[in-house]
């Protein structure tokens, strides 16, 4: 437990932003699965750029790299043009 006025105020903080964080996470994840589990061609490109959007947002906002948010995009683009649609 911590021990300082400070220490408290920062695990409060750290609560705070576990949280909000794994909500996010957990959005993009099922963004990510969306497209994945998406057969029709405009059904995929809609979902894409969806996903597209919240992995830039993660990106920009620290969740995750962004190397990690260019190649997931990359792969999705990839998917959907194998299903058949433009990304």
């Amino acid at each position: 437990m911590p021990n300082t006025k400070s220490a408290i105020k920062r695990l409060r903080q750290s609560e705070r932003r576990r949280t909000r964080n794994k909500a996010a996470r957990s959005q993009l994840k099922t963004a990510v699965k969306k497209v994945r589990a998406a057969s029709e061609p405009e059904q995929a490109a809609g979902f894409y750029r969806e996903a597209a959007k919240l992995l830039d947002r993660a990106a920009s906002r620290g969740l995750i790299h962004k190397n990690q948010a260019d190649r997931s995009k990359g792969r999705l683009a990839a998917h959907v043009k194998r299903v058949g649609g433009t990304p």
